[in-house]
Order: structure tokens, then sequence, then C-alpha cells
């Protein structure tokens, strides 16, 4: 078991910035690749940076301007298409997973959940042939309680992914937020393979240090005693996940 960090505010800078601060506290970098730390637009620079450090990784395929479920047929070809980039820079990097969110429904017209959802459903089968082809895993991860956001459940995101032998980032945080962490484990757990993990107050997604908010971890890490893989801290600040990662470690241990 290995704990690792992703935080949105590092892709502001370069990623040489944070890969020796990273590397000094922790054992795993899931790159979130926007902006600055787009694996897509600086490969060069991850080529030659990740190899240089004694540490595992794993990408977070972007998520802003992109949906895989978008209305828009050019907005949802381009948005695959950066998604499908991404595996296979993935491959080229040897990174070995990449999470992806499911999309979004239109968030201004009501009633068009059911069509988006069939578009994430079809947006499937080619993120699965890319997983294939490029030898990389794809984790579907689960979403929090915003309106929009497809796959808040366990269930639809098992519907999204029917079909497919597509993995789940259970994202613990998102699913407390929907009160969703036993459906998510009952469902999916089986076809876990990367958990983002942080706090909250099941009110929304606050992405807090680990213990500060309402998740009872002594009682939900146990239940997870099957899976072998990552635990991403999905932090707001470096500091925070540094504290994360210290109270994580003693409620593993």
């Amino acid at each position: 078991m290995t704990i690792g960090v992703s935080c949105t505010a590092f892709s502001a800078d370069s990623p040489e910035e944070w890969i020796i601060p990273i590397f000094e506290e922790f054992d795993h970098w899931e790159i979130f690749s926007e902006a600055n730390h787009s694996v897509v637009n600086n490969m060069d620079v991850f080529r030659d940076m990740l190899c240089s450090y004694d540490m595992s990784y794993s990408i977070h395929a972007p998520i802003a301007d992109l949906n895989i479920a978008a209305m828009t047929p050019r907005l949802r070809e381009a948005s695959l298409k950066e998604t499908l980039d991404t595996i296979r820079a993935a491959s080229e990097l040897d990174v070995g997973l990449v999470t992806v969110h499911p999309g979004l429904a239109s968030m201004v017209v009501k009633g068009l959940e059911s069509e988006a959802l069939e578009l994430a459903k079809a947006a499937m089968k080619p993120i699965e042939k890319a997983s294939i082809e490029y030898g990389v895993t794809v984790a579907m991860e689960n979403m929090p309680s915003v309106p929009f956001f497809l796959g808040r459940t366990a269930s639809q995101l098992a519907d999204i992914v029917d079909g497919t032998d597509l993995g789940i980032c259970f994202d613990i945080g998102h699913a407390n937020t929907m009160g969703e962490i036993d459906a998510m484990i009952e469902l999916l757990g089986d076809r876990f393979v990367n958990i983002h993990i942080h706090d909250n107050n099941g009110d929304k997604d606050s992405h807090m240090t680990i213990g500060d908010g309402s998740i009872d971890f002594v009682t939900l890490l146990p239940r997870l005693k099957s899976y072998a893989g990552n635990h991403i801290i999905e932090s707001k600040t470096f500091e925070s996940a540094v504290e994360s990662q210290e109270r994580l470690e003693k409620l593993l241990h």
C-alpha cells in the first residue's frame, strides 16, 4: 500500500517546482494533468524529470474545459481526444494508471441527464480501447453532490462502466457528500484500482485534512483491507497533504 498526493494548486506552477517537495514527503505523486502540469503539452519536461526520482506516479486526466458527455458533438469529440491523448502520454511516460471523470450533464438546461448518461456510456468504449492499446489502467471516478455531475451514485457509475473492464477510482470524500460510501464499496468494491482520500462534513466537497471532517475513517479503512493499490490524498494545500499522510499512516497501521 502506497500513500500519494494530488493537488490541483500544484498545476499553477512548473512541475520542477513541486517534484522535490513531493519526493521528500511522499512515495507517490498523482499528477493533475492541467495547465502547467498537462502531460500532453509538457511531455518532454515530464519525460526527463520523472525518471530522475525514485517515486511512483499516476495521472489524473484533465477536467477543466472537458466534458466527454457534452451535448455538442465537437466539444464532446475534443474532450474525448484530450482524454485519449492523456492515456497515450501516460504510456509514453511509463505511468500505469489514469483517473478520469465520467462527464457532466448540462449545467443550465434541466432534464438532460439521461441523454448525457448515454453519451458518457458511449465514451467508455474508446477509453477502454485506449486502455488496452496503451497498457494503461483507467479508473472512472465517482463524483460529489453537484447536480450536473455524472457518476454521483454507485448505481449510476456502475451503469456508465457497464459492459467494460474499466476500473473505478473510489473517491471517499465525494461518496461522503452523497451518502454513498457503503453503496460504492458494496457495488463496486471489487473494481477499485485507485482511491482518493480526503475529508468533509458531508455537505460539500471541501477536501479537508483527514480527521478534520465527519468521515469515520476508523470504521471505513478496515473495510478496504482487500484493496492493495494507492491511497491518494487529494488536498487543497501541500501542508494539509503532509498532515493527512501522518494521520492516515496511524490509521492504517
